[in-house]
Parts: C-alpha cells; sequence; structure tokens
C-alpha cells in the first residue's frame, strides 16, 4: 500500500448520535429507533463515554474543534444523562473555549426549559428540523410539530441564550406548488436565523415513501423551486457556501465545514461513522459501530471495538472530492495533499480532463466548479471513482 505523507493531522471534531425518535419520518433513513425502546439511556451513556475513553490514544493531544449531536432526536436527550455526557467528555477532551457544540433539535419536543438546560450544559448552537411553515406539508412529512410549534421553538431558543442556529427547510413537498416552496423560504427568512439548510426531499431507499411514493413535484418544478428560492435567500444575504447551506458573516458550520474539507472526525454511538489521520503511521482509519443501540452497548460493555478498516489510497481522491465539490467557492489545491497525504500528481490528469470538459476551473492554486460543474455535480465527482480500479 502507498505510504501516505502528513506534516499534520487535519482538524478533529466529534459526533455524538442519540439515536431515538418519538417516530420515525417516512422520508427518513438515518438510524434512528422508537423513543418508547430509550429506558436504557443510562447505560448507552456509560457506552458512549467508554467508547470516547477507549478511542482517546488514537487522538492524543489533538484538540476538538467541534462536537454536533445528531440523531433520532437529541433534544430526547434527559437532563440528568446529557449534564453526565457533557461533564466526562469534557473531562476526557479537554474542551477549548472557542468549541462550537451543535444539538438537533425537533421543534416538537422541546420548551423554554429544556433549551436553557443544553445552553447551561456547554451547548452553543441548535440545528432545528423545521422543514416546513405549511401544516398539512408537515403532516405529511410525517413531523410531530406544526408551524405553531416550530415558531416557539424558534423564540424560546433564542430567549434561552442562542445567538447561534440552523434552520432545515425542504422543498419538493408532496403536492407542493412553487408559490408554496417560495412561502416557506419568505416565512423563515424573517427570523434572520444566523444559518439556514435548504435541500430538496428525495426517496430513498428503505424508508415507507419509498415502497409507497408520494406525489411529488417534477424534476422541472423542483428546479424552478431551487432557483426562486435561492434567489431569495440570497437577496436577503446569505452566503451560499455549500450545496444546501447558507450563512450570515461569520456564522458558517465549523462543524460541517470540517467535513466538507475532509477533516476528522470521532463517531460514538449506534451506528456513528469516524475518519481518524494517524498521521506517524501515514494511514487514515475508517471507524463503525453496530447499528442497533443494544447491539452497540453490548459490544462496548463486552470490551469490543466497531469495526476499523484503513481506507486504501486509491479510494482517497474519490472520498476527498465526495465532500470538498461541494463547497460552492472551492478549494485550495494544497488541501489535497495536506487531507489524503497524496502529491497532486494523482489527480492531476484528472483534472485537466475535468478542466477540458470545462467542468472545474484551477485557477493557480484554487479549484471551483462551474455554473456547468455544479450542474453536473454528481458526474464529476464520479470521475475519481475510476481511480479505484
Amino acid at each position: 500500500m502507498t505510504q501516505l505523507n502528513f506534516s499534520h493531522p487535519p482538524p478533529l471534531s466529534l459526533y455524538v448520535h442519540y439515536p431515538w425518535c418519538i417516530q420515525k419520518c417516512p422520508y427518513c433513513d438515518f438510524n434512528s429507533h422508537n423513543a418508547k425502546d430509550s429506558d436504557n439511556e443510562k447505560a448507552y451513556v456509560d457506552a458512549m463515554l467508554l467508547q470516547l475513553e477507549k478511542t482517546l490514544p488514537l487522538i492524543w493531544g489533538r484538540p476538538i474543534r467541534s462536537i454536533f449531536f445528531g440523531g433520532g432526536t437529541p433534544s430526547l436527550f434527559s437532563e440528568k444523562e446529557f449534564k453526565r455526557f457533557m461533564s466526562q467528555a469534557r473531562a476526557l477532551l479537554g474542551f477549548s473555549g472557542q468549541i462550537e457544540v451543535t444539538l438537533e433539535a425537533n421543534p416538537g419536543t422541546v420548551d423554554y426549559e429544556k433549551f436553557a438546560m443544553f445552553f447551561d450544559n456547554g451547548v452553543n448552537r441548535l440545528s432545528m428540523g423545521i422543514q416546513s411553515f405549511d401544516n398539512e406539508k408537515l403532516e405529511a412529512l410525517g413531523r410531530i410539530h406544526s408551524s405553531q410549534d416550530a415558531k416557539r421553538a424558534i423564540d424560546a431558543a433564542r430567549s434561552a441564550g442562542f445567538k447561534n442556529f440552523n434552520l432545515d427547510l425542504m422543498f419538493a413537498l408532496p403536492n407542493q406548488t412553487l408559490e408554496q416552496a417560495v412561502a416557506d423560504v419568505e416565512q423563515v427568512l424573517e427570523f434572520e436565523s444566523p444559518h439556514l439548510s435548504h435541500y430538496q426531499l428525495t426517496l430513498e431507499p428503505n424508508t415507507p415513501f419509498y415502497r409507497q411514493p408520494p406525489v411529488l413535484p417534477d424534476d422541472d418544478l423542483a428546479w424552478d423551486m431551487q432557483l426562486a428560492c435561492q434567489e431569495l435567500i440570497a437577496s436577503a444575504g446569505y452566503d451560499h457556501y455549500e450545496v444546501s447551506a447558507y450563512a450570515q458573516p461569520a456564522q458558517r458550520c465549523l462543524h460541517n465545514l470540517n467535513y466538507w474539507q475532509f477533516g476528522d472526525y470521532l463517531g460514538i454511538g449506534a451506528g456513528a461513522h469516524g475518519k481518524i489521520t494517524h498521521a506517524p503511521n501515514g494511514e487514515i482509519f475508517r471507524t463503525q459501530m453496530p447499528a442497533s443501540p443494544g447491539g452497540y452497548v453490548e459490544t462496548m460493555l463486552a470490551e469490543k471495538n466497531g469495526r476499523l478498516t484503513t481506507i486504501d489510497h486509491r479510494e482517497l481522491p474519490f472520498e476527498f472530492m465526495l465532500n470538498t465539490l461541494r463547497l460552492q467557492q472551492g478549494f485550495a489545491l494544497s488541501l489535497f495533499e495536506e487531507r489524503t497525504g497524496l502529491k497532486l500528481e494523482t489527480i492531476r490528469e484528472k483534472l485537466s480532463e475535468l478542466e477540458g470538459l470545462k467542468l472545474i476551473e484551477c485557477d493557480q492554486d484554487y479549484l471551483r466548479l462551474t455554473d456547468k460543474g455544479k450542474t453536473y455535480l454528481n458526474d464529476v465527482m464520479s470521475a475519481f471513482l475510476s481511480m479505484t480500479e
């Protein structure tokens, strides 16, 4: 195997998976389970802390840049167990004062007291799954909250002290019109959220929507929705910095940026994935935990590990591009060598080929997609798959 060379390891983040939801949405393919089975939350937190402790030798001396609590519905975390997790994780990792700590919240599971508890225990950024302000569309999506619940949750988060938060909004919903999609964006902009995520509903395998598809807008209408909403969000002063992410000045999500710049991350909890660069050995590892909460707990308490695999160097160009090409402004070519440990010459011929097709442009030491390349993003990414053959 080719020896990878790193001058220093990438930035490091922590992803924490909370696996339970009150009910699973019919479009969701995330690793989530019914909350009625969450009665042993303590054992689950015990297992996560044990996994974190066992992982420490792989990351000695490396500061944590950000933490992201995803799920599932992390806003269902009990106060006692959340406090315990944060206290012990802080002792193990030594959080810096500048760390970004994001927690996903379902508007139907939170109030002022819950937000205040999270804020008082180190969470300084929220990501709220609004999805739509149209009650008919929320019902079609299987959401447990109403439009009024969403508005109350946003006000409660601000009252509890949160200044930094993201609002998730979807478009191309069942039977949605262009006017309804635009109205959702107009409504969300009234809250002046520091960060917005705006993305199209897709039918993912192994979901109820995939097995029994609802009536969705056709591709042309979905494209019209995307363009109209992008224009509206841009006119409000948001920076469109990633395919579906928009931020007010200096409000980009550090955690997600670390993914998109092919940084490292620990993934703890049921089904969590991680990527760790071990610079001294010239290797990049992937970690994967058992998907079921019970299986995960049993694995950790039995002093076993999840799956640990070394990424083949031939897969690194595709994995790198799969993330970095999502950045709308592109990236410095030097980042390829820094994050993969490979020489730029490894992909030089492929870059020339894509440049000749006018899908990318390389301006001295910087690479960005052209407008044509953004339209054919999946094709540009797939071009690097051939390097694994």
